[in-house]
């Protein structure tokens, strides 16, 4: 699995450290990352199918 690198301000990681660990929701870090990532893309599909800019192969 290819990894990136991505700066984020300390609050938001504070924040995200919130729902990683035995009590939260999450893993790990890059598990929240990554369903945070495919939450906002599936939004994004979502607004783009409204207004007709998914190709239909999508």
């Amino acid at each position: 699995m290819p990894k990136i690198s991505v700066e984020v301000p300390r609050e938001l990681l504070e924040d995200l450290d919130e729902h990683v660990g035995e009590d939260g929701k999450f893993v790990n870090r890059s598990e929240a990352v990554r369903a945070s990532v495919r939450k906002t893309l599936d939004i994004l599909d979502e607004v783009d199918a409204r207004h007709g800019r998914l190709d239909d192969d999508e």
